[in-house]
C-alpha cells in the first residue's frame, strides 16, 4: 500500500460524525482502518463526496434512525463532504453503499463481538463458564426479483406465498449483556443448524452455549465440544431422541450414551461411534415436564437444580431480537435494501448499531454495579437518538457537556429486578388479516376482479339492509 493511500486511510478512518460522538468513541480508529480495506471501492475512497468511512457510518445510522429516509440520515449526520454542490443526488447513495460492500460492516460486527461481547460474558460467568445463546429469526426484505431469487419467499397459511421475501438470520449472543458475538445471514433454504456452523469457531473456551431443540444435531454438539477447552452445550431434548442410560446421577438426572446415525457418521467421519451426555428432567409449575441434554456431565460442579434456570436464560436472545425488531426498526414492514448485497450490509449494520447501544448500556451498568439486563434498551435508544438530534443542532464546543448529560441519562434507566414468578403463555395477540395477497399488483385483470368483488360485496350488504 502506498504511503499516500496509508495517510488517506488514516485520515478517513479518524472521522466520526458529531452526532455519534458517544457511540463512535467505543470504536478504535484501528478497527475502521482494518475493515475499510475490505471494501471493493477502497482504492478510490477519497475521490468521492461520500468517502467509505462516511458510508459505513451511514449504514449504522440507517439502523439507529430507522424511521428516517437514507437522505435524511446523510443530512442529519453531516456525512457528505463540504465544498461540493448542496445535498447529494439520491442515486449516489446506493452507488456509495455498493462501493462499501457488505464485508467491511460484517468485519466491524465481528470486531465488536470479539472485543465487547466475549469480555462481557467473561464478567458474568456461571460456575466458571461464560454464557452464550444462539437462535434464529427471519427478517422481511423488499419485494424485488433479485431478493426473492437470493433469499426466497416463505409460504403462508392463506394458500399463497407470503407478501415479502425473507432472510434467515442466526446470531450468537452473550446472554447477560445482549451483545452479539457474531451472526450469519442467508436464504430460507438454509436451515438454522446449517447457518450456525460458521459461528461455532467464534465460541470462546470455558463457555456454555445454550440452544433450542431446533438445533439438536450431534455434529453441532461434537463441534462445539471438541474444538477448544471446556466448551459445553445445553439443548432442550426432542421427544424422539434415543439414548442408553449408563448411570443414575440423582433424581431426574442420568448419564447417557448416544450413538449418532450411521449415515451421519459416513458423512462426517470425525464423529465418534458413541457420545456421552447428561439428561436432566424438570418441570415448571403449570407446564409439561421437559428434558435437557448437555455436555455438563459433572453433577457436583453443575447441579441439576441450577441447569433448568440456566437453560431458560436462552430466552435473552429472543428479547434481543425483540429489541432489534420492535424498538430499533420500529416494527418496520421490511428492511430498506433492494439487492442481496444491500440486505446483508443492512443487517450487519443493524447489529453493529445494536452492539453500540448495548455497549454504552454495559458501561453505564458497570459504573452503577447492576446487571446490564436491568437497563432499559428502549429508553437508552431514545436517549441516544435525542443526543444525536441535540448534537446536530449544537456547536462542537458544547459536545462535552452533552456527553456528560447523555451519561447521566443512561444511569437513570435502571429497571426494577425481574419477577421470577411471572408466567405468560405464548399466544397470538393480534389476528392476521384475512385478505389475500395482491400478487399481480397494478394489472388490469386484477383491478377488474377487485372491482367485481367489491361490487358484489356492496350488493350483499345492501340486500341485508333492505
Amino acid at each position: 500500500m502506498s504511503p499516500e493511500l496509508v495517510a488517506a486511510l488514516h485520515d478517513v478512518a479518524a472521522f466520526t460524525p458529531p452526532a455519534f460522538a458517544e457511540l463512535g468513541r467505543h470504536i478504535p480508529v484501528e478497527w475502521l482502518e482494518q475493515v475499510l480495506q475490505l471494501a471493493p471501492g477502497f482504492a478510490k475512497m477519497r475521490e468521492r463526496k461520500m468517502p467509505l468511512d462516511r458510508v459505513l457510518w451511514l449504514v449504522i445510522g440507517m439502523a439507529v434512525f430507522a424511521d428516517r429516509s437514507i437522505q435524511a440520515v446523510v443530512s442529519h449526520l453531516r456525512l457528505a463532504l463540504p465544498g461540493g454542490p448542496p445535498g447529494l443526488d439520491p442515486s449516489a447513495l446506493p452507488q456509495a453503499r455498493r462501493r462499501l460492500g457488505s464485508e467491511p460492516i460484517e468485519a466491524l460486527l465481528e470486531l465488536t463481538g470479539q472485543h465487547w461481547a466475549i469480555s462481557s460474558a467473561a464478567e458474568a460467568r456461571w460456575r466458571g463458564l461464560s454464557l452464550f445463546a444462539s437462535d434464529g429469526t427471519c427478517m422481511r426484505i423488499p419485494d424485488t426479483a433479485v431478493n426473492e431469487a437470493e433469499f426466497g419467499r416463505p409460504g403462508s397459511g392463506r394458500r399463497s406465498k407470503a407478501g415479502y421475501p425473507q432472510a434467515r438470520l442466526v446470531a450468537l449472543m452473550a446472554v447477560r449483556s445482549h451483545l452479539v458475538v457474531a451472526a450469519n445471514c442467508d436464504g430460507l433454504d438454509h436451515g438454522e443448524p446449517t447457518l450456525i456452523q460458521p459461528l461455532v469457531e467464534k465460541i470462546p473456551d470455558d463457555s456454555l452455549t445454550i440452544l433450542d431443540r431446533g438445533f439438536v444435531s450431534w455434529k453441532l454438539a461434537h463441534d462445539i465440544q471438541s474444538h477448544g477447552h471446556e466448551r459445553h452445550w445445553l439443548i432442550r431434548a426432542k421427544k424422539n431422541l434415543k439414548w442408553t442410560v449408563l448411570k443414575k446421577l440423582g433424581p431426574g438426572d442420568v448419564l447417557v450414551e448416544i450413538e449418532p446415525r450411521p449415515a451421519l457418521r459416513r458423512q462426517h467421519p470425525e464423529l465418534p461411534e458413541k457420545m456421552q451426555a447428561r439428561v436432566v428432567s424438570y418441570r415448571v409449575k403449570g407446564y409439561r415436564p421437559q428434558k435437557l441434554i448437555t455436555s455438563l456431565v459433572d453433577a457436583r460442579r453443575f447441579p441439576r437444580e441450577e441447569l433448568a434456570g440456566i437453560y431458560h436464560e436462552r430466552w435473552e436472545i429472543e428479547l434481543g431480537y425483540d429489541e432489534v425488531k420492535t424498538h430499533m426498526l420500529e416494527r418496520s414492514e421490511s428492511l430498506r435494501s433492494k439487492t442481496p448485497q444491500g440486505v446483508r450490509q443492512e443487517i450487519a449494520g443493524i447489529l453493529v448499531g445494536y452492539n453500540l447501544v448495548r455497549q454504552a448500556m454495559r458501561k453505564a451498568a458497570s459504573e452503577l454495579k447492576v446487571d446490564p439486563r436491568r437497563m432499559s434498551f428502549r429508553n437508552a435508544l431514545l436517549s441516544v437518538r435525542n443526543f444525536c438530534v441535540t448534537a446536530w443542532l449544537s456547536s462542537p464546543g458544547t459536545l462535552p457537556k452533552l456527553l456528560i448529560g447523555l451519561e447521566s441519562d443512561l444511569k437513570l434507566l435502571v429497571l426494577p429486578e425481574r419477577r421470577s414468578e411471572r408466567r405468560y403463555a405464548r399466544t397470538v395477540k393480534i389476528k392476521m388479516s384475512n385478505y389475500r395477497r395482491n400478487r399481480r399488483r397494478g394489472s388490469a385483470k386484477q383491478d377488474r376482479r377487485s372491482s367485481a368483488a367489491s361490487a358484489s360485496s356492496l350488493a350483499k350488504r345492501a340486500s341485508t339492509l333492505i
